[in-house]
């Protein structure tokens, strides 16, 4: 049976913890910054985690992870 290929974009969004969940990086931190509040601003800091209802497709994608 071939290699599966991982989903580029995938790889370079998602990464598995050590408990298996999926992590990723918060969007809308990029520019525009002066018009987004503090607080707003810092919960974008945060690491954001995929849902379980998800988490099945996206695995699919990552088969060596």
């Amino acid at each position: 049976m071939p290699k599966l290929k991982s989903h580029s974009g995938a790889k370079k969004r998602f990464s598995f913890t050590g408990t298996g969940k999926l992590s990723y990086r918060r969007v809308g931190r990029g520019h525009h910054l002066t018009v987004k509040g503090p607080a707003r601003l810092r919960k974008l800091r945060k690491t954001g985690y995929v849902d379980a209802t998800r988490i099945e497709s996206l695995k699919k994608l990552l088969p060596y992870n």
